[in-house]
């Protein structure tokens, strides 16, 4: 029998029946030393508003006894236990055991490979804590839970309220935690494991991190930055919301085979692949930086106050994306993370945003299976660049007081959508039932361009806009007179670097507020002084722009040339946005996004551009101009890679696009003793039919990291070898050996270009996948589903076919997939296109 996934409808009547006491939960975990069980008995005490009535709770796990109130209770495979007559008050208690600990929801048991030892963890989003023990799994029902765990002797356990109680038994310790603060079932977790342990005192909270021994030393690397950035985080979210985080434990564990982070109260996790083994780059460490700050914005928009139901997702994710720019911005080294967000995930939400499963940032949710699909580019990057546009809308100074108020009235609570719009409109003084309908019920993305005539410049939507703030910057070329070339905002470090010398500065910025199709923009220095109009400058709401037909070309070359990461991030915006909707070549984009890497001096968004460059020689460009392309980047990394501070950067991307001898005997030379970019070199090699098996072995040996097998089948897969191509099939998509968060390293190691006679089998294989790709959670779900799409050795015909199979999958499967078919098939399309138009 499928376990069945909770509708709405059932969380409303069993949240209107039923209030949940607590929990007290005895979990075993000495199993886990050397076996796949996980033992639990949960025993929950809540009352009932209606004597006599009948519900369930939830338990995925084997059921091994379930009483209530003292009687027997039967239980069925599909994941509930029925609770039939309740009484007034009741106690539910059920022992459950969890043995599918590999590939299973909930918990997870790790082997590292450098020294066999064993870590577990627990991860509930949106509603596998059921599969571990009996809850009742939705967000409205919180409650304080009370842990106690029993684990081997040599192992530590962290939970959500710190400071247990430790007792020694005869060969294991039980760890009694104390209760937390009332809690959703999925903010809860326990994580297990010998433990390499840092802790130090700040601001009055008592910081922890924690990884795998075999890490030891990377933790202790990063171990400053981590605490500083917590630091800093957990100061600047307790002034903005005038709520300082309320226990003085705050923990941070790394464990392996762990997706991503999840924002347990108090208790973070995280993929230890954030631990990089490599020194991290500029981008890596603000990334390390945005995800720590993500989670922590969670302690208050998720923990503290929860959504009701999962239509208010966003409330939770889309405002930790927004919180986590906004605190790095404010509060930490990483000042220019706006520019960076707009050259990665907004670019990416764009895309969502015209495609198949573009949906409203709110929608009604059916069920937690439906909510488990829209973790996606619309609740997470545009639904931080909707937040930002309400900011600039009703003014910062009133959007911390409506923060205030919200936090202050649902503390320790569930709230909606309408809570936070009633609070931000009294803060603000603004009536936002319009903007809440337009941006947040509405799907789609506004375009805007601009019309010249004489000196009257007028904004046009290319269709009914919705309400919102934007800046039109003017620019002109270096030389001319006027203006003081003021950066603004999330500026860079200074002057351009592009090879032509010249540099645009902005002569002025004027706001604009949207209300109608047709706007003026008045302010702005007469059309004879200007040589760029740039919509949208400061990146302050969340739109696409089109240049006029006259000015298209000088466009795409002024680019590079604009004075600051964020004006150069919004023109990069407009070109990779006219290529994926096909008004642009691949051939246009890629000099122009090529350019303005080369032009950039925000260290920020180096790394981003050269992906976008790359991507688009790779998998956007037709057959007969892949060569060029490649070749202008790899051009392109060479230059940057003279500056000593980007050198590592520029050295990773010519690793991805080196093709000449030169090329690769220099990246040889600069790689030395660098393990990292050996491998990656390894990969090109692979490629392109090099004979690297010995030395891959060699480094294999060498290489400290514990995961260093995962790089040998890296370069295994990228090789044009068809018992290379059946291994690594067979270990990442069947046997899913491959670490979750490895799994993208290693497809597209596997899916290359000019391998197609190698690859068309397993294009098929991906097909017969589809119906089992949901297994083991949403998380694997949507990994697999989206990185081993195909990008090579498929047609329109396969797109076809891959999105009438999407439809019948489980919804977390489906929406990744159509989303990933719909941007091949727009890179199909722009690889049938010619550079001339």
């Amino acid at each position: 029998m499928e376990i069945r996934s909770l509708t709405r409808s059932e969380a409303e009547r069993r949240g209107a029946l039923l209030k949940v006491e607590r929990y007290d939960v005895d979990i075993d975990l000495t199993g886990l030393a050397d076996g796949p069980e996980v033992r639990c008995v949960s025993t929950v005490a809540f009352s009932c508003r209606e004597p006599g009535a009948e519900t369930f709770v939830d338990c995925a796990a084997e059921v091994r006894s379930a009483t209530l109130n003292g009687r027997s209770l039967t239980s069925t495979a599909d994941g509930r236990i029925a609770l039939p007559a309740l009484a007034g008050h009741n106690v539910l208690r059920v022992e459950s055991v969890q043995a599918d600990t590999t590939t299973g929801e909930g918990v997870h048991r790790a082997i590292d490979p450098a020294d066999g030892e064993v870590y577990v963890w627990m991860s509930f989003e949106p509603d596998e804590a059921r599969y571990v023990w009996a809850c009742f799994d939705q967000p409205d029902l919180k409650a304080p839970h009370a842990f106690t765990v029993t684990a081997p002797s040599a192992w530590t356990v962290t939970s959500n309220s710190g400071d247990p109680r430790i007792e020694e038994l005869e060969s294991a310790r039980r760890w009694t935690f104390p209760d937390t603060p009332p809690l959703s079932t999925y903010n809860t977790v326990v994580n297990a494991g010998p433990f390499h342990e840092i802790r130090r005192e700040a601001d009055g909270h008592d910081l922890g991190i924690y990884a795998r021994r075999s890490l030891a030393p990377i933790l202790e690397r990063d171990a400053d930055e981590l605490f500083t950035l917590t630091r800093q985080g957990l100061a600047f979210f307790g002034e903005v919301f005038a709520m300082p985080f309320p226990q003085r434990k705050y923990d941070q564990v790394f464990v392996p085979e762990f997706g991503g982070a999840m924002e347990n109260y108090g208790c973070v996790t995280w993929s230890d692949a954030f631990l990089r083994r490599a020194t991290p780059t500029p981008a890596e460490s603000e990334l390390l930086a945005k995800v720590l700050l993500h989670e922590m914005a969670h302690m208050w928009f998720g923990n503290i106050v929860t959504m009701r139901w999962w239509d208010d997702l966003w409330l939770n994710e889309a405002f930790a994306e927004f919180a986590c720019h906004w605190a790095a911005e404010r509060a930490t080294r990483y000042t220019d993370a706006w520019a960076s967000h707009l050259a990665g995930g907004k670019l990416k939400a764009y895309l969502s945003d015209q495609g198949p499963v573009s949906h409203p940032i709110h929608q009604p949710i059916h069920d937690v299976a439906q909510a488990a699909s829209i973790f996606d580019n619309i609740t997470y990057p545009k639904g931080a660049s909707v937040l930002q546009q309400l900011k600039t809308y009703v003014g910062e100074e009133r959007f911390r007081v409506g923060m205030t108020a919200y936090f202050a009235r649902h503390a320790w609570g569930s709230a909606t959508l309408q809570d936070l719009i009633d609070a931000l409109s009294e803060a603000s003084g603004r009536d936002l039932d319009t903007w809440r309908t337009a941006w947040l019920a509405t799907a789609g993305t506004d375009r805007f361009s601009l019309e010249r005539d004489g000196d009257t410049v007028t904004l046009v939507a290319a269709d009914t806009p919705r309400p919102q703030v934007l800046a039109v910057g003017a620019y002109n070329r270096n030389g001319k007179d006027g203006g003081d070339g003021g950066h603004g905002s999330n500026g860079s470090n200074g002057g351009n670097n592009d090879p032509s010398g010249e540099v645009l500065e902005r002569r002025a910025l004027v706001r604009v507020e949207v209300t109608q199709t047709r706007t003026p923009v008045t302010g702005l220095p007469t059309e004879a002084d200007l040589d760029v109009l740039l919509i949208n400058d400061e990146d302050l709401t969340f739109a696409t722009t089109r240049p006029d037909l006259a000015t298209r070309d000088a466009f795409f070359l002024a680019a590079a040339q604009l004075p600051t990461a964020i004006s150069r991030g919004v023109a990069t915006a407009t070109v990779w946005d006219m290529l994926t909707t096909g008004e642009a070549t691949a051939a246009e984009a890629g000099r122009s996004i090529t350019a303005v890497l080369m032009a950039e001096t925000s260290d920020a968004v180096i790394e981003p551009y050269l992906t976008l460059a790359a991507n688009i020689a790779e998998l956007w460009a037709p057959e007969g101009e892949r060569a060029g392309l490649t070749a202008a980047v790899a051009e392109a990394c060479r230059r940057v890679a003279a500056d000593p501070g980007r050198r590592q950067v520029a050295l990773r991307g010519l690793a991805r696009v080196a093709t000449t001898p030169d090329d690769l005997a220099w990246l040889r030379e600069q790689a030395g003793d660098d393990v990292d970019l050996l491998w990656r070199t390894l990969v090109r090699e692979a490629e392109l039919g090099g004979d690297v098996s010995s030395e891959g072995a060699a480094l294999l040996e060498r290489d400290p990291d514990p995961d260093a097998w995962v790089r040998a089948l890296t370069v295994r897969a990228a090789l044009p070898d068809p018992a290379a191509k059946e291994e690594v099939w067979q270990r990442l998509a069947v046997d899913r050996a491959v670490p979750i968060n490895s799994v993208g390293q290693v497809a597209a190691a596997f899916w290359r270009p000019d391998q197609d006679a190698l690859l068309t089998p397993y294009a098929q294989h991906y097909l017969e996948s589809i119906p089992d790709l949901h297994r083991g959670g949403m998380i694997p779900a949507m990994v697999f589903a989206g990185q081993l799409f195909p990008p090579h050795a498929i047609d329109s015909t396969y797109i076809e076919e891959a999105q009438k199979a999407a439809h019948e999958a489980a919804p977390v499967v489906r929406n990744t997939l159509l989303e990933r078919s719909d941007t091949v098939k727009r890179m199909l399309h722009s690889r049938g296109t010619s550079t001339d138009r």
